[in-house]
């Protein structure tokens, strides 16, 4: 390991997301658990400073949490950071759940906001709207263009709202107009949990973008059969974790070529899963563009009749 990098323990965790629940529930209720789960960790949140949609999800999570754990619940306790500008601030109404925040950093301009923000050690994305779309794209060409260092992003791909874009920074990079970002993507909670479990123990904090995405992809490589393992035993994923080292440190070339192969299925088998979904929304999609061309036809013809 080089000086550029150092193992973190206690990370914080900046999400970004959108300050809206969505038309579905589930957007709000992931949200509230990954909250839960940063606190449960020991990690602290920043975040955009919020108590409404996803991102007062997340905090309130954060909060409950905290709360459950910490008997005196002072007033200012909870491990968040929120960071805006003074007109976002005067825009909400200070209620119970920001009045925890333990400290708010008021900055004078959205670039300070999202450069603030930045200082934690990872970056998770939920769903959001415009806003949190221009935070991934700032995000992103910082560290392309090395004004960030280099940090895991967890794409929180709930019900897949993630989809197109990830396709969109697939072609991107795959076309040479942008550099491979280290993106671990996680569809739910449970997923997350296992992301950020492993971030804690493998987590480097390095200036190196190649070898920043190197870290960040063996995670998202290895993820699927943690997941699995964790599922098929009840085991921790620290004590899997150790397990999978001891292997590769101290095993036969026959455990270890089994390891290996466990962990290209059950990757492939993620992947394939995500394929499968990616097809019966491509033909949904397909759907909608058949009716719509239809419609489109349709209207064509009775303009064409009334001239």
């Amino acid at each position: 390991m080089t000086e550029d990098c150092v193992v973190k323990r206690n990370l914080r965790v900046c999400v970004s997301g959108g300050h809206q629940d969505g038309f579905d529930p589930i957007y709000v209720e992931e949200s509230y658990k990954l909250g839960k789960i940063i606190a449960k960790m020991g990690f602290r949140l920043d975040y955009g400073f919020s108590n409404s949609g996803v991102m007062g999800a997340v905090a309130r999570g954060v909060i409950d949490e905290y709360l459950k754990n910490n008997d005196k619940g002072e007033k200012g306790a909870a491990p968040i950071i929120g960071v805006t500008t003074k007109e976002y601030y005067d825009l909400y109404e200070k209620d119970e759940l920001l009045n925890l925040i333990s400290e708010v950093v008021i900055e004078d301009s959205l670039e300070n906001r999202k450069k603030k923000l930045l200082e934690a050690d990872l970056v998770v994305f939920a769903p959001g709207g415009v806003g949190t779309l221009d935070e991934l794209a700032y995000d992103c060409v910082a560290m392309q263009d090395g004004f960030l260092k280099n940090k895991p992003f967890i794409i929180y791909n709930i019900d897949n709202f993630f989809y197109h874009i990830l396709e969109t920074l697939k072609e991107l990079s795959a076309t040479g107009f942008a550099t491979r970002m280290p993106f671990i993507v996680v569809d739910n909670s449970e997923e997350a949990e296992t992301a950020l479990r492993l971030l804690k123990l493998k987590y480097n904090n390095c200036e190196n973008g190649t070898e920043a995405y190197a870290n960040a992809r063996q995670i998202a490589y290895e993820m699927p059969y943690f997941i699995k393992k964790k599922e098929e035993t009840h085991r921790y994923v620290e004590d899997l974790l150790d397990e999978v080292e001891n292997i590769r440190c101290f095993g036969t070339e026959g455990m270890k070529q089994n390891l290996a192969s466990e962990i290209e299925r059950a990757y492939l088998e993620k992947e394939i899963e995500r394929m499968y979904d990616r097809l019966a929304r491509t033909g949904r999609e397909t759907g909608l563009v058949s009716e719509k061309l239809a419609k489109l036809k349709k209207r064509k013809s009775d303009s064409n009749r009334g001239e």
